[in-house]
């Protein structure tokens, strides 16, 4: 008697689960799914991967509310299924939700996939993670092939040689997949992939696929390459950026699209870092100062919050020359927002220029901004006053 008690005591946890999950409220279904890790505990590890798991795998057809919550749990679920040693039990579930249309539990599912992907160990790499990316990257529908693209970089490292050969190839197929939304996704993740990769592949494999997407007809695949070019400049060597990287740039900070012009601005410092000082100063300076002057506020927005960051690459004589001038056009700038934006930043300009130039050419800018309508304008002033005291 006493031990079949027992048997019951262990067979409530996944008795209330199953029952909970079943039910008509999609509240209760979905408060069970936020206490998988609790089931999981009491179950212990064999169990939740022997009845739990296979569980899941077959009732996944719920609310996009549940989804999310079981892509979110699944990536901390680690430790209940044993470990690392059996973390690839937790990958065909969240492949399954990887594919589903909502694309917030699509998002969820491939980041709980890179937690537990970068749990695994070598092997299981190999056998069941670079298989997984194979799946999606090659699936019938365009919603696999999406999350395909955020998982390669998750799995680089841990390849061997020829699986890195066979990861490449297949992102080149995604990056020129027929779908736009598969590009486009393939286009926002190239940064991060090519930060895991060696650098003779990046310009080797990488940097052609670059290329291709920023001459992508679709303003959005544009837009989200423009978006890797820090990450991609970083990974590249500076002969390579220089070459290959810089006239993309420059051609970019000219689109057709504001959108595109406004990821180059936002972009613009890490490409500085990239490159260095000089390149910066006989390339990018130009393509810069357009941004500064271009014809879309929100794209002199975002130029104008990096007038400081850009010009610790400059020396002080190329600042005044280049730099000043727009800044005091940007001081009286028709958006208030655009104002806003350099008044939070132009005061940084002070240690760069030194006391006599900040005093001759920036004082009146700062008094300007003081004098602005908006208190936006006249705060971010105020709360940078502390730059020029000290070098005044």
């Amino acid at each position: 008697m006493a031990a079949n008690s027992a048997v019951d005591d262990q067979l409530l946890p996944i008795a209330i689960l199953i029952d909970e999950l079943k039910n008509d409220d999609a509240v209760r279904r979905l408060n069970s799914i936020q206490r998988l890790s609790t089931i999981a505990l009491a179950l212990g590890e064999e169990r939740a991967r022997a009845e739990l798991l296979p569980f899941l795998i077959e009732n996944n057809d719920d609310e996009d509310e549940v989804l999310l919550a079981m892509a979110e749990e699944l990536g901390k679920f680690v430790p209940y299924v044993g470990g690392p040693t059996y973390a690839y039990t937790l990958l065909q579930p969240l492949e399954q939700l990887a594919q589903v249309e909502e694309t917030v539990v699509r998002d969820k599912a491939v980041e709980s996939l890179c937690k537990v992907g970068e749990q695994l160990p070598t092997n299981s790499t190999g056998e069941h993670f670079i298989p997984l990316i194979k799946r999606l990257a090659q699936g019938e529908w365009f919603t696999s092939r999406v999350s395909a693209c955020g998982l390669f970089a998750t799995a680089y490292p841990h390849a061997t040689p020829g699986q890195r050969a066979d990861l490449r190839q297949l992102y080149t197929q995604l990056c020129h997949d027929e779908t736009p939304m598969v590009r486009r996704a393939a286009a926002q993740k190239l940064g991060q992939f090519a930060a895991v990769m060696e650098r003779d592949a990046v310009s080797r494999d990488l940097l052609p696929l670059f290329t291709d997407l920023t001459s992508d007809d679709q303003d959005s695949v544009r837009l989200l390459a423009v978006e890797s070019c820090g990450a991609f400049a970083a990974a590249l060597g500076k002969e390579d950026c220089s070459h290959s990287l810089l006239p993309v740039v420059q051609k970019f900070a000219q689109d057709k699209s504001w959108r595109v012009r406004y990821n180059v601005a936002a972009q613009m410092v890490p490409l500085c870092e990239a490159l260095g000082p000089d390149l910066t100063r006989s390339e990018l300076v130009p393509a810069y100062i357009k941004l500064l002057e271009d014809s879309e506020a929100e794209v002199r927005i975002a130029a104008a919050g990096k007038v400081s960051a850009f010009s610790k690459m400059l020396t002080p004589q190329l600042i005044v020359s280049q730099v000043v001038p727009r800044v005091k056009e940007l001081a009286n700038d028709s958006s208030q927002f655009v104002r806003a934006a350099l008044a939070g930043v132009v005061m940084e300009l002070a240690p760069q220029l030194g006391k006599q130039p900040t005093i001759e050419h920036l004082v009146p800018v700062f008094l300007n901004l003081l004098r602005d309508p908006y208190p936006d304008v006249r705060l971010n002033v105020i709360s940078k006053l502390d730059q020029v005291s000290f070098h005044c």
